[in-house]
Formats: C-alpha cells, sequence, structure tokens
C-alpha cells in the first residue's frame, strides 16, 4: 500500500481538557503583524487583519498566537524599539483593535501571547528623550547607560562592546548645550538605547507594563531578549580579536545571560500567578480541549544562551514558564545531532521540571524550509535559494518530527503553507536595520518577513488590497492558503492533520522522554507510549517495521508484508493501538 497521510478525526481527549498547564503541550504560531493580512489597503498588515484571520487559525489546530511587537515605535527595528509600552502604533490600529482581537480569539478558544521588550526602548521613548534634554548627570540619564568616553576628549567608546547590529555598541551624544558629550549603550541598533535594570524606577515600570497587558487579557509575554537586560557590574572590555560577534553563545559575555536576570524574573512570576488564579475564559464548544477553565498565564523566554543546560535556568518553577530551543533550531537536519540535542533538551528541562520548547523558524532566522535546502553549515541566516524540492522535503519531514517530541511546539506564520524564504529581494526595498550598518548579522532577515498569500490572485495574494511593504514571489500564488486548502498531500493539510493527531492522540504532546528504537544509520525512531516516529535524515529510502497503524507521513510511503519504506527525508507517524 502506497500513500502519504491518512488523517484521524480529532475527537476530544479527555486526558488534555481539564487542565491549567495547557502551555506543556500548546502549539503557538507566531504572527509577524506587518506580514499576516493587510485590512486597509495600505500594504503593511495590521491588527485588524490579524483579527479577520483568526478563525483560519482556529481551524489550523493551534492553541495560542504570539504577536511579534505592535507597541507604538517609529519601527527602526521593526517595531522593537519601543517608544509607548501602553500603546498600538496606528500603523497597526489602536488599543481598541487590541481589545477586539484578544476577545475574538477568547471566544474562538485561542489564547493571545504578545512581545515584550524590557532589554531595551526606542530613542523616541519619553524617558530617553528627558534623559538628552536633561544632560549629565541628571536622574533621567541613570535610567539607562550613559558614561563618559574614553580618550583625551571622551572621543572613544566607554569600552570595547561591539553591537549585535554590527559596529561599536556605544553612541556618542550632542549634549544641550551643542557639545559633544556622553556615550550610550545599545546592545542593537543606535536607536534602542538599553535601559539599566540597575535602576528601581526600570522595575517598576515594567511591572506596571506587565499589568497593563494583563488586564487587558492577555494569556502570556514573549520576552525579547530575555538573556540580555543585566549587565556585569562596571561594564567591563571584553578584549580578545574584536570579533566578539563570533562569541556570542560564550559564557564570557558580560552583557549577556549574566545571573542577575533570574531576580528579575522572579518577581515577574509572583505577577503573573496572581492573574492565572483568576482568570476565567469562554465556555462552550469552541473552548473544548483548551483549557480554559484554569486561566493559566505563561512567560516564554528568548534566551539565546550557550547550552540548553544554561537555557534550563529560565525555567525553574519560580521564573519562566518555556524558553526557545535555539540550540534545536540551529542542528542540521542530521539524524546523530538531532538525536543528540534532543537528548540534552530533555535532560536539562527534567531537573527543573519544565517542557522542552520546540522550534524550527521564527521572524530572526531564515525559513527551515531554505535552511534544509542547502549544504549544512551555513547557519541560520541563508542567502540562497538551495534544492527547494529537497529543502520543502525536509521541512515537512522535520516538522513531524518536531511535533512528535514531548512538550510544546513554535510555527512561524507561512511556514503551514512551505514558503522559502525569499532570498532575491531588491535591495532598496529592504528594511532589516542590520543589512544597512557594515558588520555584524548578516541583515537578510527581510526574506523571512515577506507578507504571507491568502489567495491565488490579487495584487498582493490576498494580504490586502494596496500590494504589500514587500514584493511576493509570483510563485506564491500556488502556495497559497486557497490553493493548497482541502487538497490531500498539500503542505498547509499536512499541518492540519498533525495539529489534529497531536491534540487528540493521548501520548502526544506534553512528556520529559522518549524511547529510542533500533533503527538504522540516518534514521530516528522512537516511541511514546502507544505511538511510534520514524524519521529518516539520510539520502536514501530505508526499510523499517510497520509499527501499528499510520497515522501520518510527510512523504510517499510504501507497506508491505510487516515492513515500510521510508523514502529519504520523510517522517512516519504509527499507532500501536
Amino acid at each position: 500500500m502506497s500513500q502519504q497521510h491518512s488523517a484521524l478525526a480529532p475527537a476530544p481527549n479527555p486526558a488534555k481538557v481539564q487542565r491549567g498547564d495547557w502551555w506543556r503541550d500548546a502549539v503557538i504560531y507566531q504572527v509577524y503583524p506587518r506580514s499576516f493580512a493587510d485590512s486597509n489597503g495600505d500594504g503593511m498588515g495590521d491588527l485588524e487583519g490579524v483579527r479577520s484571520r483568526l478563525p483560519y487559525l482556529r481551524d489550523l489546530g493551534v492553541d495560542a498566537v504570539w504577536l511579534s511587537p505592535f507597541y507604538a515605535s517609529p519601527q527602526a527595528d521593526a517595531g522593537y524599539d519601543v517608544a509607548d509600552y501602553r500603546a498600538v502604533d496606528p500603523m497597526f490600529g489602536n488599543l481598541l483593535d487590541a481589545d477586539a482581537l484578544i476577545r475574538d480569539a477568547h471566544e474562538l478558544g485561542l489564547r493571545i501571547i504578545v512581545d515584550l521588550v524590557p532589554n531595551h526602548s526606542s530613542d523616541q521613548h519619553e524617558w530617553f528623550k528627558r534623559a538628552l534634554r536633561e544632560g549629565p548627570g541628571s536622574p533621567s540619564r541613570e535610567r539607562y547607560h550613559f558614561r563618559p568616553g574614553k580618550g583625551e576628549n571622551g572621543e572613544l567608546p566607554p569600552n570595547d562592546w561591539e553591537s549585535i547590529f554590527g559596529g561599536p555598541a556605544w553612541t556618542r551624544v550632542t549634549e544641550p548645550d551643542g557639545t559633544l558629550g556622553e556615550w550610550y549603550l545599545h546592545l542593537f541598533a543606535p536607536e534602542q538605547p538599553d535601559f539599566n535594570w540597575e535602576h528601581p524606577a526600570v522595575g517598576d515600570e515594567f511591572r506596571s507594563i506587565l499589568r497593563f497587558w494583563l488586564d487587558m487579557g492577555v494569556d502570556g509575554f514573549r520576552i525579547d531578549v530575555a538573556h540580555g537586560m543585566v549587565k556585569a557590574e562596571g561594564l567591563p572590555d571584553i578584549g580578545g580579536s574584536g570579533d566578539q560577534l563570533k562569541l556570542l553563545g560564550n559564557d564570557v559575555m558580560p552583557f549577556f545571560d549574566q545571573d542577575g536576570v533570574h531576580a528579575i524574573y522572579r518577581q515577574w512570576r509572583t505577577i503573573l500567578d496572581e492573574y492565572s488564579g483568576s482568570k476565567k475564559g469562554p465556555e462552550g464548544p469552541s473552548a473544548e480541549g483548551r483549557g480554559w477553565e484554569t486561566g493559566g498565564r505563561i512567560f516564554v523566554a528568548e534566551a539565546w544562551t550557550p547550552t540548553v543546560e544554561r537555557t534550563a535556568n529560565y525555567v525553574r518553577p519560580d521564573e519562566l514558564h518555556q524558553a526557545f530551543n535555539f540550540q534545536y533550531l540551529g542542528t542540521e537536519w542530521d539524524a546523530e545531532e538531532l538525536r543528540k540535542v534532543v537528548d540534552r533538551t530533555l535532560d536539562a528541562m527534567r531537573p527543573v521540571g519544565a517542557p522542552a520548547t520546540w522550534v524550527l523558524s521564527n521572524h530572526d532566522v531564515t525559513r527551515h524550509a531554505t535552511r534544509f535546502a542547502n549544504p549544512p553549515g551555513l547557519g541560520t541566516q541563508i542567502r540562497t535559494a538551495g534544492d527547494r524540492e529537497l529543502g520543502l522535503r525536509r521541512a515537512r519531514a522535520a516538522t513531524l518530527l518536531m511535533l512528535a517530541l514531548p512538550g510544546s511546539a513554535y510555527v512561524y506564520q507561512g511556514e503551514e503553507l512551505g514558503l522559502p524564504d525569499v532570498v532575491d529581494l531588491p535591495d532598496e526595498v529592504r528594511q532589516d536595520p542590520a543589512y544597512f550598518r557594515g558588520e555584524g548579522q548578516d541583515g537578510f532577515r527581510d526574506g523571512c518577513r515577506v507578507p504571507i498569500p491568502w489567495t491565488r490572485e490579487g495584487s498582493s495574494y490576498g494580504f490586502g488590497a494596496g500590494g504589500s511593504w514587500l514584493p511576493q514571489p509570483a510563485e506564491w500564488a500556488e502556495l497559497s492558503v486557497e490553493a493548497q486548502t482541502g487538497v490531500e498531500g498539500t503542505t498547509l493539510e499536512l499541518y492540519r492533520t498533525a495539529f489534529g493527531i497531536r491534540r487528540t492522540h493521548p501520548d502526544l504532546g506534553a512528556g520529559e522522554s522518549v524511547e529510542w528504537l533500533r533503527a538504522p544509520e540516518g534514521v530516528l525512531a522512537f516511541r511514546r507510549g502507544e505511538f511510534v516516529c520514524v524519521a529518516n535524515t539520510s539520502g536514501e529510502s530505508v526499510t523499517t517495521p510497520s509499527y501499528g497503524r499510520v497515522l501520518l507521513a510527510s512523504g510517499e510511503i510504501t507497506e508491505a508484508d510487516g515492513e515500510t519504506k521510508v523514502p529519504s527525508d520523510t517522517t512516519v507517524w504509527w499507532t500501536t493501538a
């Protein structure tokens, strides 16, 4: 028998319905608001556009939606430079739109997680503008990292730190009297000055911001640069060759992964727990199976750390709930390497009682359909399209592998359509700030941020009536939601089926271990109760036992005489029940 996949009709699983820790096995969908849906035809996505597409996300089968920043911002870094944490940027709408989106999501049984950016603000934030006006020695400057420069006339930066976006991490200001004066720290763009978290006003402000959005009804926060915020005492030089960006991921960085961040998160957790104990969600069929009756709210950390063991520090019982597994995201499509990172992740999370959190793509890295289309060793930002057919085949297989692992999973908008990165955007349309600096990141993040296609036709394939802020490839018409919906074998239907099985199968979702099975070289095989997953990362077909009834496969498989032929770059799910 040859087949690609066979759908399992969703049915309520009582074991998963009455749970407050919904986040332990949730599928959370990342929406990049400017590229999801445009309601007013200005070429830029907005909150009303997201709201209009919530039924799609409900039908897709995700549990929650994470929204990238929509706060008031000059947009120097796509909204990660926040000028007002309690306001919506007019580009995206207003607070009433945010309120309506949250309410509609809850009525559909979806939770809403919003981005929080606590490491830095915009240089247009009122605090920073006041600090510039009031000059050296003013209390306002203590809320940021202002320092006199080195050299005879203060013409050199205070230390040797480099910006993640390239160049010095310091910018010199012109003082109110017109003279060149102090320098301020910005680990990212100059328009993003770092807060000084040693100042009590900063902590007070962010605790207030948390309560503001919790009162609005959000279900959690994704914390941007969660490994930042606290800097080593005295802001010491790093030294060395000067190529500090290659050191990122090592323990030695005095501006990342400092132990002091954990005291902040313990304070924040007490606030979240206050709200988690009282919130009631909607009742009715749309909320069934989503754990609404307990109202758990969560934090998820964007914490780039050198090891998964260091990541585990962020999800201790009195701190955050989840942390992105960037070690897994950066692993090549290789069975041996994948098994190592899975084992290390599960081993690291088990002692702190936190779920593993798996992710393959997001708004900062090349989409995995393109990463896997290229030779290994190129990292997570790639400038070449590679073999797109191979990339999609591997991406589908990698997704089924990820969804079979114990814990929670994050999905980036458009990956369910099999979208590749757009690697040939004209230079004149790019907006990634790292692209315009001489060093640092490659600056090609725009390629994963191109607005997604909804229909086969239209100026922006259904994104909006007025085109799109980044051009979409013509071939995306056949990758659109319209083109793939209801068509057996499409990537969209694969995702829908996978999410349905994952929600209903009693041995999928939350967990802390897998039972590895013997498998040919280049193949991962594991059991979770009455569920078995086999992923063939090799370049050749392999024959494995038929472990039971096939639930789903990412590609064509053949079953005969108790054995299954699994093609290269294919993942298969079985149930032994």
